[in-house]
């Protein structure tokens, strides 16, 4: 295997690129790590300098202060950054890791934490990120609160968040990295990016190593 070091937010540009509400903006400060690489096409790519688990206290669907760190220690766990106004990749993506994640024993469903961070907070209020959540997924967490608290959380992780504007249609658009990061549970660090090409089969089959905290 080969290694190269790239931009983490970076990884993903070329599908960013073809969003029209979701996409990543230019960001000075992108965290740089080492990944493995090799020539066979993988949804996965793993990081040889894992994140930090962000630093992020919200509030989740219930009204309910939620501390990503201290509810999600020593669990798999999947974090994405995204908005239920999304009409594409977001739903997408959601909808692809609880189709696969249903595909677990019972238990080892229970173990996994999949987040959703809403990009658009002052539309995602918990009620309605609680109603859009649960038409995918009830035990998916969802977060939301102050922007500039959600955008600093993503950029550790080397994602790309713009507050909402409206398009030439006066649509409110949020534009953001569309990677899924996922967290051991042996480190609680986000040692794996997933991209919006990754589909339900890919989380299928890496899911059950995930949850151990093994390379997919």
């Amino acid at each position: 295997m080969r290694k190269k070091t790239f931009a983490t937010a970076a990884l993903l540009a070329a599908a960013c690129l073809t969003l029209s509400a979701c996409g990543g903006g230019a960001d000075s400060d992108k965290p740089v790590s080492v990944v493995s690489e090799d020539n066979s096409r993988q949804a996965a790519t793993v990081l040889d300098q894992p994140f930090e688990k962000p630093d992020l206290v919200l509030t989740d669907t219930r009204g309910k202060k939620y501390d990503l760190r201290e509810q999600t220690a020593g669990k798999p766990t999947l974090v994405y950054f995204g908005y239920t106004h999304c009409p594409d990749v977001c739903p997408l993506t959601m909808n692809n890791i609880a189709v696969a994640k249903k595909q677990l024993p019972r238990a080892e469903q229970d173990k996994l934490r999949v987040v959703f961070v809403s990009t658009d907070p002052e539309r995602d209020t918990p009620a309605a990120l609680g109603t859009w959540l649960k038409g995918i997924d009830a035990q998916i967490v969802g977060l939301t609160g102050d922007f500039d608290t959600i955008q600093a959380g993503a950029r550790t992780l080397g994602i790309s968040i713009d507050p909402p504007t409206k398009d030439k249609d006066g649509k409110i658009v949020s534009t953001h990295g569309t990677q899924v990061v996922a967290f051991s549970p042996k480190t609680d660090a986000g040692y794996v990016l997933y991209g919006e090409d990754a589909t339900v089969d890919d989380y299928t089959k890496d899911l059950p190593k995930l949850i151990k905290g093994q390379n997919p």
